[in-house]
């Protein structure tokens, strides 16, 4: 369709593009990050007179040095991350993978066994890269701050039971697009987004009472005052759901939660069992009825319909480049001659696009909390604004989210408003009279 009229791929200008896309990307990041630390830090001894009476010093001081301790870890993970990338891509380590791999099955076992081979492999040696960081986050840093619950064998068994469920998904639907590649013709992109897409509203259906419960417990909410109420609250607004749960959150973490889960007739409302010990009643009415005001306001379906949009571009432009030999060229890597190029293909974007896709973070986190003050509003209109405004204040000192966030970076970042910000609206707005009971 539209590629015929489009020029082919200069793998030098490219090549040049990616490099300052990221080199610019990573200077940024690394400058937000550290505004976000100096700021941070300068405010730590005092608490923001507007929470001068509702939020304990030693919690807000807490919230800081954790904010500190994940930003610094996640700048050394950036240097990190950033170099893997580079090796992948400009130093030829995709090109290397692709070479043992080809070897290794190709004549072997034939295109299709290669193509998931090399899939397969990237996927594991990435894990692999990636373990050492996760293991410090969840066994260092969230226990330093009594966050983590999980132990060495929970660890292990999740780790198990994800790459058993990841295989059993991802190798299936990747089997499916890289044959629409080599089989659907010039317009295969049109029907690898289609297939991509019904796979999402599947998982979307099956998470709930498939997936979910392979990892935590789900048990009806127990709480016959708090299920009146929350039924209630779903009544005035209008909204239906096939039960109300409490999932086991605490076994891993002490963060709090609460979510919808499901699609259409499906849907689920799981409530964190640290959240339930921590907000009373009128609490969590409120901060359902949050939750209930992005699907009034159509916030989910919106960023559903935008996820498709955005995936179908990217389908397109994955089959453009995809037919370019210079796409290959341009990263350090050589088109096979024998094998099919698409496996290749999917790896080389799905590691170059996020770079240029980073530049539109701001905007995306602006849309997100644009739909969250639209949210607030909606609760404070079937519950009370005060009992909204207590319970994430609690869940602020919980979670240790800092009240003070560098306000560049917060701009940049932020998918939900800074907490000033945020209760300062949630105070300002109405009161809802049928939710004082």
């Amino acid at each position: 369709m539209f590629a015929s009229y489009l020029p082919p791929v200069q793998p030098g200008a490219l090549s040049l593009a990616f490099a300052l896309a990221m080199l610019l990307s990573l200077a940024l990041k690394f400058w937000l990050s550290s505004r976000q630390v100096r700021h941070v830090v300068q405010h730590r001894s005092q608490v923001p007179a507007s929470f001068a009476g509702t939020m304990p010093l030693d919690a807000h001081q807490k919230a800081a040095d954790y904010t500190v301790a994940r930003s610094r870890f996640g700048l050394l993970n950036l240097a990190f991350s950033s170099a893997l990338l580079l090796a992948w891509t400009l130093l030829g380590g995709l090109d290397a993978l692709n070479a043992w791999v080809y070897d290794a099955t190709f004549t072997r076992f034939g295109a299709m066994a290669y193509q998931l081979g090399l899939l397969l492999a990237f996927v594991v040696i990435g894990a692999m890269l990636d373990l050492p960081w996760e293991l410090y986050d969840t066994f260092r840093i969230e226990q330093r701050f009594g966050f983590n619950r999980m132990t060495w064998k929970m660890y292990v068994n999740d780790a198990l039971k994800g790459a058993l469920v990841g295989a059993v998904i991802g190798l299936p639907i990747a089997a499916l697009i890289l044959w629409l590649m080599g089989a659907a013709g010039a317009n295969w992109w049109l029907w690898a987004w289609a297939s991509w897409m019904g796979f999402n509203l599947l998982i979307l259906v099956l998470y709930p009472t498939v997936i979910a419960p392979l990892f935590n417990k789900f048990e009806p909410l127990p709480d016959e005052a708090l299920k009146s109420r929350v039924e209630a609250l779903m009544a005035r607004c209008g909204f239906a759901a096939k039960g109300l749960f409490v999932m086991d959150g605490s076994r891993r973490s002490s963060h709090g939660n609460a979510y919808f889960t499901g699609f259409g007739p499906a849907k689920r409302v799981v409530f964190f069992d640290t959240l339930l010990n921590r907000l009373n009643g009128p609490e969590v009415e409120a901060v359902l009825a949050h939750e209930l005001g992005h699907f009034k306001h159509k916030h989910v379906l919106k960023r559903m319909l935008t996820m498709f949009a955005i995936s179908l571009a990217g389908f397109a432009l994955l089959g453009w480049l995809a037919s370019q030999s210079g796409f290959y060229l341009a990263f350090a890597v050589q088109p096979n001659m024998a094998a099919p190029n698409d496996a290749l293909a999917l790896l080389l974007f799905m590691m170059v696009v996020p770079v240029f896709a980073f530049f539109f973070t701001p905007l995306s986190s602006l849309m997100s909390r644009r739909d969250e003050f639209q949210a607030d509003a909606y609760a404070c209109a079937h519950a009370r604004g005060a009992d909204l405004a207590s319970a994430l204040l609690k869940l602020h000192e919980d979670n240790a989210g800092t009240l003070t966030p560098d306000p560049v970076f917060a701009r940049f970042y932020y998918s939900h408003p800074p907490a000033t910000e945020r209760l300062g609206a949630i105070l300002a707005g109405p009161q809802a009279p049928q939710a004082a009971h």
